[in-house]
């Protein structure tokens, strides 16, 4: 666990038993909230080092998600049964998935494919313990302390980011995609409600609040908040740009084509443990496949240019 700002701690996740791959932040208040608790697979490590930490079973009060797929939501079931006053913040369109989860699991299942292991499944969490989060939706920390919910749809539709108003550090989730260490930042972009244009008013969004620290869920504290904000849009212009293009000139095949040649995935993450990383788990070609969904739907919707 490493305090990243004044009151947030980075707890490294480990999914797959890898470190450097996935973060979740405990934020520290009167009414302690988790950020992202990650895989149901990274359930027992998280538990683990939050009663090392001195956490016990009623002490936790709040359980925030950014979004549900399950790198990032996969142990909310288990750590609502280990604390059982935590109340778990969430999108509205995330909430019924909380509740009864099948569908969304079998869903990103047929996502990770082979890789689905990695992840493993999510328990339900009870009803009355999940709250619906609009954006500015306010979590009391206790004494002042706020974290505020901010709606930033791109890598998903449900997408939140999460502002701490006392250090000005925003936790994005994946707004931003995937910085895993020594690398550089590269879009992430998975199936199935990638939204380019909506990502990137998001970072519009974002860059408006002035953070003064970005942290990711792949992973950690970024060096420069403007610098990470304005790679992101780059990112998120020359992938909508490459699937536009290359879907219209060869589907599937053609968005890969295209995004290799605009945005070379190696050349750019510029670091061959994270480049191995990312095809271990597929997320390479899970950015082929969401974008090639995104573009499908702009061509029925007859939106052909950027």
């Amino acid at each position: 666990m490493t305090e990243i700002a004044q009151g947030i701690h980075l707890i490294d996740t480990e999914l797959g038993g890898k470190k450097g791959l996935t973060s979740a932040y405990l934020v520290e208040g009167a009414q302690p909230a988790l950020i992202d608790p990650g895989a149901e697979t990274s359930a027992d490590l998280l538990i683990a080092d939050l009663h090392r930490r001195g956490l016990r079973a009623d002490d936790l009060a709040w359980i925030v998600l950014t979004h549900i797929h399950l790198d990032h939501c996969g142990g909310t079931g288990a750590l609502a049964a280990a604390f059982p006053r935590a109340q778990v913040i969430v999108h509205e369109r995330g909430a019924r998935h909380l509740a009864e989860p099948e569908r969304l699991v079998a869903a990103s299942h047929d996502v990770y494919a082979h890789t689905a292991p990695i992840y493993g499944g999510l328990s339900a969490t009870p009803a009355d313990r999940i709250t619906v989060a609009p954006d500015g939706f306010r979590v009391d920390l206790g004494s002042g302390g706020v974290l505020e919910m901010i709606a930033t749809p791109g890598h998903a539709r449900h997408h939140m980011s999460v502002l701490h108003d006392r250090t000005g550090a925003l936790i994005i989730g994946d707004a931003a995609g995937t910085g895993l260490p020594d690398s550089n930042l590269y879009v992430n972009l998975p199936p199935a409600d990638v939204d380019i244009e909506g990502g990137r008013d998001s970072l519009r969004r974002l860059r408006e609040r002035a953070p003064e620290l970005i942290t990711l869920s792949h992973f950690g504290p970024t060096a420069d908040p403007e610098i990470t904000l304005a790679i992101a849009d780059e990112g998120f212009a020359q992938a909508g740009e490459a699937a536009r293009t290359g879907y219209a000139r060869g589907g599937r095949a053609g968005i890969a084509e295209e995004l290799e040649r605009v945005l070379p995935f190696a050349a750019t993450i510029s670091h061959a443990p994270a480049v191995e990383l990312w095809q271990w788990l597929g997320w390479d070609t899970n950015n082929v496949l969401g974008l090639e969904i995104w573009a499908q739907r702009q061509a029925e919707n007859g939106q052909t240019t950027q």
